[in-house]
């Protein structure tokens, strides 16, 4: 007779992710002891950040997925200057974490770029609510400067917008202003996932801010229109930061073809306007590789086929966020958003990210369930009502399965 085995930790979130796809990993897994190897000292390639005048290499780290301060230490021993982190990520875990590796090393020596999200929005029109307050974005940015150990950042987003109109959020730019004279601050900036040419010519015109985190990849089917908006954006002296470099980390919607990273960080690069971008690897091993990049920036035709352009701009992870799925769906649900979430989850393996924005929502699977047919027809082809289903499991998993 077999023993009865006890649920563990392990066995009790496997299950809970079963409806997730089953291909989920969790959180807390850590690198393979043979990949924590620390990497030789990268070459280094630099460009300027627009009018504030750093000097940063053209690879650096987006630290969200990150857990490892080994990994940031190496990151920073091997060349890399700026670390991005935020406010949201890990629940303040990540400024903590990044915190704990920056005290041992010279102020002068790394520059910091963190960000204030506030959910106070009204998703219909693109606006901050009344809730979204001058006192309140301050406060979250005290907060993060106390995690962080930091008398000052060097750079400071608005996180998220999507509209003219919360990139020109008086009770923010006042805000932005008033830390920047009291010196906590040195730079302001705004991040866009989606609706980026017009948030980046809304930054350029405000003639305020000093930087600009955007989304920006070879998937993107308006990537023309970025790339106007950004080369607007560097000739007024705005520095121009590329994050979602390797849209969701592969090519199909299956996940059988990875995307090849050195290829997906050339594309961006190959934009002069583009200062830096900042891929969140997550073991030595990516890591070494993204920096290799700078041995030689040149894009290629073989990149151009690894990245199957010209043969696939539908499929992958990555949803462009074109916002046509909006206006299909009867009940207008933040669909660009929920998928953001989906991606978390299933590219970046990140529960907590993936969770906490999939609840700011504010949305239940019941609200799909609702349709017997689904009316919205994605244009590259994602089911999104199946997609919706996989990421709204997420939600019945109880937050300490996910630290």
């Amino acid at each position: 007779m077999h023993q009865k085995k006890s649920i563990t930790r392990r066995d009790f979130v496997k299950s809970a992710l079963a409806g997730l796809g089953g291909y989920m990993i969790l959180s807390d897994e850590k690198p393979n002891p043979s990949t924590t190897e620390l990497p030789m000292k990268a070459k280094i390639v630099t460009r300027t950040l627009g009018k504030t005048g750093i000097k940063l290499p053209v690879v650096n780290m987006g630290v969200m997925n990150s857990d490892n301060p080994a990994l940031v230490k190496a990151a920073l021993d091997a060349g890399i200057k700026l670390l991005d982190t935020a406010g949201n990520y890990q629940r303040g875990n990540n400024e903590k974490l990044v915190g704990s590796v920056i005290k041992n090393y010279p102020r002068d020596s790394y520059v910091i770029a963190t960000k204030v999200l506030d959910r106070s929005r009204d998703r219909s029109t693109g606006t901050f609510t009344r809730e979204a307050t001058t006192a309140g974005f301050i406060q979250k940015f005290e907060e993060s400067l106390s995690r962080l150990g930091l008398e000052y950042v060097d750079i400071l987003y608005v996180h998220d917008v999507v509209t003219r109109s919360m990139v020109l959020y008086e009770p923010f730019i006042k805000a932005l202003d008033q830390l920047k004279k009291e010196g906590k601050i040195r730079f302001a900036g705004v991040t866009t996932h989606w609706g980026e040419p017009e948030v980046i010519k809304a930054a350029t015109e405000s003639k305020f801010y000093d930087v600009v985190l955007t989304s920006y990849n070879f998937k993107q089917g308006h990537i023309n229109a970025v790339k106007e908006a950004v080369a607007e954006a560097a000739k007024a002296g705005i520095g121009i930061i590329g994050m979602k470099t390797f849209a969701g980390g592969f090519i199909d919607e299956h996940k059988t073809k990875p995307v090849d990273p050195k290829a997906a960080i050339r594309f961006v690069l190959n934009d002069e306007h583009v200062t830096t971008v900042i891929p969140g690897f997550t073991t030595f091993d990516q890591m070494t590789l993204d920096l290799s990049v700078m041995e030689d920036l040149e894009f290629t035709e073989n990149d151009r086929k690894a990245l199957e352009l010209g043969y696939n701009s539908s499929g992958g992870v990555y949803c462009q966020s074109c916002g046509v799925c909006i206006k299909q769906c009867p009940k207008h649900l933040p669909i660009p958003e929920i998928m953001r979430a989906h991606m978390y989850a299933y590219a970046y393996k990140n529960l907590w990210e993936a969770k906490d924005l999939f609840s700011s929502l504010q949305v239940n699977s019941a609200m799909c369930q609702d349709c017997s047919e689904c009316m919205v027809k994605c244009v590259q082809g994602f089911d999104v009502k199946k997609k919706f289903s996989e990421i709204a499991t997420l939600q019945a998993l109880p937050d300490h399965f996910l630290v």
